[in-house]
């Protein structure tokens, strides 16, 4: 409940409830009983309700007349929400997790930094050196949500600089995957310094040079790969599916 704790109780009920439906103790189909869950959590019905309204937008459950609250099929699931994406890793499929977002970055950004060493602008520049500088800070600061806000920062304004606005609202798309990932990789010490592997994207997209960016940032996510395979120890290692191999 930590990351909800600040939210109060309603936050400490979605937490709950959002983590046992993801984790599987509230299978798919299953149909809660919205009075015996508020009395074992020790909150009123009112507290529930607006709990429950939350879950519902993330597409966890629903409620429907003469069959009451009930899971909602993994398909409905807002699979992209930052909360999502928390409990299916706490729960124990980070690895999957991450092997996904592995995948999926390794279709969109090495051809973003490419695209971005041909379009960016001398402002996106300006936005992708102050990342740079932030990360470093963080660094030596060792501070953790700087850090992630850093890097998260650094990729959404890669995207900015594609020129392109469907490209630049992929960030929709990853960041929640990506601040997971930097959640965990930057609670260890012994992950390397990020910020070169990202000056070097830096350095070809300033340069104008499409081919040198997009092989950096493959290097890039290969490194990023091997971050979690160091935490996650050598059964990790088939994580690496697609985004490793290609930079390899």
């Amino acid at each position: 409940m930590a990351a909800y704790s600040a939210r109060g109780v309603h936050g400490q009920v979605v937490q709950s409830l959002g983590a046992r439906i993801v984790g599987g103790a509230m299978p798919e189909g299953s149909t809660l009983d919205v009075r015996a869950l508020g009395e074992e959590l020790d909150v009123s019905l009112t507290v529930m309700r607006e709990s429950l309204k939350v879950l519902a937008g993330k597409g966890l459950i629903d409620a429907r007349q003469k069959r009451g609250t009930f899971v909602r099929e993994r398909r409905h699931w807002n699979l992209l929400d930052a909360d999502v994406i928390r409990w299916r890793v706490d729960g124990g499929a980070g690895e999957e997790l991450m092997r996904d977002l592995a995948d999926v970055r390794s279709i969109i950004e090495p051809a973003a930094a490419r695209r971005a060493a041909l379009h960016r602008t001398d402002a996106d520049l300006g936005t992708l050196e102050a990342a740079l500088e932030a990360m470093g800070r963080a660094r030596v600061d060792s501070a953790e949500a700087d850090a992630a806000e850093a890097d998260a920062a650094f990729h959404r304004a890669l995207l900015a600089a594609t020129g392109n606005e469907m490209l630049a609202r992929m960030d929709l798309l990853l960041e929640p995957g990506l601040r997971e990932r930097d959640r965990l990789v930057h609670a260890h010490a012994s992950v390397d310094d990020p910020v070169p592997s990202h000056r070097a994207v830096f350095d070809a997209v300033r340069d104008r040079d499409p081919v040198r960016a997009e092989l950096a940032m493959l290097d890039l996510l290969a490194k990023a790969v091997e971050d979690l395979g160091r935490l996650a120890g050598p059964t990790a290692a088939p994580a690496g599916r697609g985004s490793s191999g290609e930079a390899r």
